[in-house]
C-alpha cells in the first residue's frame, strides 16, 4: 500500500530539495507526494521550474503555489494543510492509502524512515486501537511519555500528547475523526497550528495519550540549519521581516553541497534527531 506525504515549503529551496533528495533515496516502500508553496518570495522562479521538473518526470503528484489572498492572510501550513486533507477525502481511493504525512521540509528523513511508520500503522490498525492518532519520532515534543508495551521495528516505543507536526504519520481517516482547522484563529499568525490541533487531538483521542513516538531515527530537524520561516516571522515585527525569511547565505551554502556530503555532514549530530 502506498502513503500520501504533504510538504509545507516557503523560500528554503536548498533544504527542500534536499528533503526530497532524502525522500527519493530513503524510503522503503510507495508514496506520493503533494508540495504546497506557501507564499514564496526568493527565487519564486527556481521554485517553479524545479518543481516542474520533477512533476513531468511523475516524483510529485501535485504542486500548489499559495499567495496571501489564497491563504487568506491566515498562517499558511494550516490552509495548506486543510487543502491536502479536503483534497484527500475527494480521492476515490483514500481508503487504499495506509496512512498520511505531514512534512515541513527542513526535515531529512534517515534511511528506511517509513518502514517504522508502516510496522506501526500496520500494529495500530490490527489492535484497533481509537486513541493513537500520530505516530512520529521519540522524543518529538511529546510530554509525559510512558512506555508503549510493544516495540515498532525492535525499537522502544512512548506514548504521550503533543509533539511538533513538522514530522507527523496520521491516520488515513485524520481528518475525518480528528478535522479540519478554522482559518480565522490563523489570521495574520504563523504559529498555534500544533497548538489548536492539539485540542482537537485530545477531544478525538477521549483525554488518552495520542501521540505514539518510536525511538529511532527517522528523521532530522535542520531548521537551525536553513532558518525557521516561522520562528523569524513570530519575532521580527521589522518593516523587512520578509527579506529576513530569504536566508540567502544559509540557502547558497545548502545549495553548494551534494547529497551525500550535506546527509553525511549531518546524520550523526544527534542534537537533530531530539526536536
Amino acid at each position: 500500500m502506498k502513503y500520501k506525504i504533504a510538504i509545507c515549503v516557503r523560500n528554503r529551496l536548498a533544504i527542500t530539495k534536499k528533503c526530497l533528495e532524502a525522500i527519493y533515496k530513503h524510503s522503503k516502500h510507495n508514496y506520493e507526494i503533494y508540495i504546497y508553496d506557501n507564499l514564496t518570495n526568493y527565487r519564486l522562479t527556481d521554485h517553479i521550474l524545479y518543481f516542474n521538473k520533477l512533476f513531468q518526470r511523475d516524483l510529485i503528484q501535485q504542486y500548489t503555489v499559495n499567495s496571501d489572498k489564497s491563504t487568506f492572510n491566515a498562517f499558511s501550513k494550516v490552509v495548506a494543510l486543510n487543502q491536502f486533507g479536503h483534497h484527500h477525502l475527494m480521492d476515490p481511493r483514500k481508503d487504499k492509502f495506509f496512512f498520511l504525512v505531514f512534512l515541513d521540509n527542513d526535515m531529512i528523513v534517515a534511511p528506511d524512515w517509513d518502514e517504522y511508520l508502516f510496522q506501526a500503522w500496520e500494529h495500530l490498525y490490527n489492535t484497533k486501537n481509537q486513541d493513537i492518532k500520530i505516530v512520529t519520532q521519540y522524543p518529538g515534543g511529546i510530554k509525559n511519555a510512558v512506555n508503549y508495551p510493544v516495540k515498532i521495528n525492535n525499537c522502544n516505543a512512548f506514548t504521550g500528547k503533543y509533539g511538533g507536526s513538522g514530522f507527523w504519520a496520521v491516520d488515513r481517516d485524520f481528518f475525518t475523526k480528528v478535522g479540519f482547522l478554522d482559518c480565522k484563529n490563523f489570521l495574520f499568525k504563523n504559529k498555534k497550528h500544533d497548538q489548536l490541533y492539539w485540542h482537537k487531538l485530545n477531544r478525538a483521542a477521549r483525554n488518552q495519550n495520542y501521540t505514539l513516538a518510536i525511538q529511532a531515527k527517522m528523521a532530522l530537524h535542520t531548521g537551525g540549519i536553513a532558518g525557521s520561516v516561522c520562528n523569524q516571522l513570530t519575532k521580527n515585527k521589522s518593516t523587512d521581516k520578509l527579506e529576513k525569511i530569504k536566508f540567502k547565505e544559509a540557502d547558497s551554502k545548502i545549495d553548494s553541497l551534494s547529497f551525500d556530503d550535506f546527509y553525511n555532514g549531518i546524520k550523526n549530530k544527534n542534537s537533530l534527531y531530539k526536536w
